[in-house]
């Protein structure tokens, strides 16, 4: 009957299968660069563990009792898994996985960066899935740590302990009108006569627009504060306002309905984009794939960065003609 089951370790494991394979204490003990007394002392406590002789005399050598040779096959097969598991990283086949990964995106990073990501995961590895979890902003950290999500994209600098970070690209704020707007809107004095729209969604989320409005002193000019980034092309294409909204999203707005973009005549802040996830999937080999596909795609510089920017900008000059 076992009785000490939780004083097992792996070394007397496997000090368990090399006796079984020599029938010799010393001769496992010389294999295993043990001393004649440790491996007898190691086998002692094995039977006190296991409540059994584990191997008994005989002309041949050692011979396994019944028990022994129920455990040591079971025993030997997990000490390779194990092994194999901590010598021999798995690899990643993007055709063969059917890995399902969870972003946290807003509705403006849904709207920019899950297309592209799709685009690009499901062309290599087409049994992949994708799920957009959307944690807000100040759960991100929490929610990593937890692997409800394998990486976030936003506005973004956690300082968790275990939590990595890097930075995607800076992105400026433009104004978005209907395409025959006033000229008048463009200059400094007329825009400040202009009837704003911003956006405040809560996932990874922008709080700079209607900060630096009022301190320019336009708060009173916000006429319309959107739930989603989703409504505001619709907004300012059906009505005399203007909206704040990131550059990459005015493209694809402008691509899609015939609006305008165009600089804000105003101080605006930049706002860095970043990628994060935990610091306990640095060696998976699935996630450091899906990593360097955001990082192919939206790390701006580099020599395959800025896809989807370069996309959206042709297609607003294309839908713009």
């Amino acid at each position: 009957m076992l009785t000490q089951f939780h004083r097992l370790d792996l070394n007397l494991l496997r000090v368990l299968l090399e006796i079984d394979r020599c029938r010799s204490v010393t001769e496992a003990g010389r294999r295993l660069a043990l001393s004649q007394p440790a491996t007898s002392n190691a086998l002692a406590r094995l039977r006190q563990a296991f409540d059994d002789p584990l191997f008994v005399r005989s002309a041949g050598g050692l011979m396994p009792t019944p028990l022994a040779e129920r455990i040591v096959p079971v025993a030997a097969q997990h000490l390779e898994s194990l092994e194999a598991a901590l010598t021999e990283p798995e690899a990643f086949d993007p055709l063969r996985s059917a890995a399902e990964w969870r972003l946290s995106l807003s509705d403006l990073g849904e709207m920019v960066f899950l297309p592209p990501i799709a685009d690009a995961v499901l062309r290599e590895a087409p049994r992949t899935r994708l799920t957009n979890v959307a944690v807000p902003a100040e759960r991100v950290a929490d929610s990593l740590g937890r692997r409800e999500i394998d990486l976030a994209i936003g506005i973004m600098d956690p300082k968790q302990r275990g939590i990595r970070s890097t930075l995607l690209f800076r992105e400026r704020y433009v104004a978005l009108s209907r395409s025959d707007c006033p000229d008048g809107w463009r200059t400094r004095a007329g825009f400040t006569d202009a009837a704003l729209v911003v956006a405040a969604p809560t996932a990874t989320y922008h709080q700079g627009i209607a900060e630096s409005l009022e301190r320019h002193r336009l708060g009173h000019r916000i006429v319309v504060r959107a739930r989603h980034f989703a409504a505001i092309p619709d907004l300012v294409a059906g009505g005399q306002l203007v909206a704040i909204v990131p550059e990459m999203f005015a493209q694809i707005a402008c691509a899609r309905l015939r609006l305008a973009m165009w600089p804000v005549p105003l101080a605006m802040p930049l706002y860095e984009v970043g990628m994060v996830w935990h610091a306990a999937t640095d060696g998976d080999a699935a996630q450091i794939w899906l990593r360097e596909r955001v990082l192919r795609l939206f790390r701006r510089g580099a020599a395959a960065g800025g896809r989807a920017a370069r996309t959206a900008r042709a297609a607003a000059s294309a839908g713009s003609r």
